[in-house]
């Protein structure tokens, strides 16, 4: 229970300080955003829980590669949808409805392409 303490605030001391530093340096705070930071504690949470699994690792990280193409246009159509004078909640619903749909459509065309999630 305390591993899962530690791997949760270090997880969760992380977007607390890429939020912060996206309030005062937008461009640095968007650096860090893009950074796979997740991806890469996620990976090395697994090789650990894993016992050193590698292939449990490549796994993991060949899917994170995929599911990156339909969440992309979240990162274009929020933005949008913000200057365009809709309200924050509001864009932002509709940003992750549509990145949900993307996901969903790319979970029943992966496999017709031959990428195994």
């Amino acid at each position: 229970m305390l591993y899962f303490a530690i791997k949760a605030a270090v997880s969760g001391l992380i977007v607390a300080l890429v939020s912060d530093v996206a309030r005062r340096f937008p461009g640095w705070g968007g650096l860090l955003a893009s950074l796979p930071l997740v991806s890469l504690l996620a990976m090395m949470w697994t090789y650990r829980d894993g016992g050193g699994d590698t292939e449990q690792v490549a796994a993991l990280a060949t899917s994170a590669f995929w599911f990156v193409i339909p969440s992309l246009p979240l990162f274009l159509i929020l933005p949008a949808l913000l200057r365009s004078g809709v309200g924050f909640w509001t864009a932002m619903g509709i940003s992750c409805a549509i990145t949900l749909a993307l996901y969903a459509g790319f979970f029943w065309i992966a496999p017709r392409l031959g990428i195994a999630l």
